[in-house]
């Protein structure tokens, strides 16, 4: 049988997602816990692999088991297993067609930056801080150059192993509630460090050392080397992934919205 989770984690203590043979990982925990409740040993599959320092809301990943065990129990009986910066959210089965990946339409990441002059204490792993004073309404132009189906070498690791660098941004808002500003893309799949690379373009903008053409010019060059930085991981989440209806996958969907003015 094919089980479906949903999964909520705090990623600062973790080495990332991915199993890894040294380190703590969220993958690791979370095979851990389920293999508990299975009584036999679990692999799980995510959506989208997530890097060290990384947090997420709405991941969702899927796992083959002979155990019979109702939703209430894989949940139960894994939050008991696992640490207290993980937990699942939700459980359901789910047909063999469905695959926490390859079944993915769309996947949505925030990015949280602390505006503000002094330093967070409580946030300092959860967001990214930045002291200069950031203008959200020429970053809203910037991101416009970034929305639709593109070549995104620019916005990617040198490391990323991805087949392709072409994806499609379907959303790319950015508002200020307070002294934070929220980075929401939703694409049809990401590269390694394409929103934390977003993500540095848009503070470059915001603090005026580019103007919003910078981020049109470094889509065009398709070149990481053309310029722009990583955002610090802290301020990362996976919040949503998208399916099919037919899969009826519940949505992450509580967190929210922040729409441009």
């Amino acid at each position: 049988m094919r089980i479906a989770l949903g999964i909520e984690y705090d990623g600062a203590a973790f080495l990332g997602w991915q199993r890894q043979n040294a380190g703590r990982t969220v993958q690791g925990c979370v095979e851990h816990a389920l293999s508990g409740v299975a009584n036999e040993s679990i692999s799980v599959v995510c959506a989208g692999r997530t890097d060290t320092g990384v947090h997420a809301t709405g991941q969702v990943i899927h796992f083959d088991s002979d155990a019979r065990r109702d939703a209430d129990n894989w949940v139960r009986g894994a939050n008991a297993n696992l640490p207290g910066d993980v937990r699942i959210q939700w459980a359901m089965a789910a047909g063999d067609e469905f695959h926490a990946r390859f079944s993915a339409r769309r996947r949505h990441y925030r990015y949280v930056i602390l505006n503000r002059p002094s330093a967070p204490a409580l946030l300092r792993d959860r967001v990214c801080w930045e002291r200069l004073p950031l203008h959200v309404e020429t970053m809203q132009l910037a991101a416009r150059y970034l929305l639709g189906e593109h070549d995104f070498s620019s916005f990617r690791a040198a490391a990323c192993q991805a087949k392709t660098p072409v994806r499609t941004v379907y959303r790319l808002d950015i508002a200020r509630a307070g002294h934070c500003i929220y980075i929401d893309v939703v694409a049809n799949a990401f590269l390694h460090h394409m929103v934390r690379c977003i993500a540095g373009v848009m503070i470059a903008v915001g603090r005026g050392e580019q103007v919003p053409e910078w981020a049109g010019q470094l889509l065009a060059a398709r070149n990481r080397t053309a310029g722009g930085v990583n955002a610090p991981a802290a301020g990362l989440y996976l919040v949503d992934v998208v399916y099919a209806d037919r899969f009826q996958v519940p949505s992450a969907g509580w967190l929210p919205a922040f729409e441009p003015n």
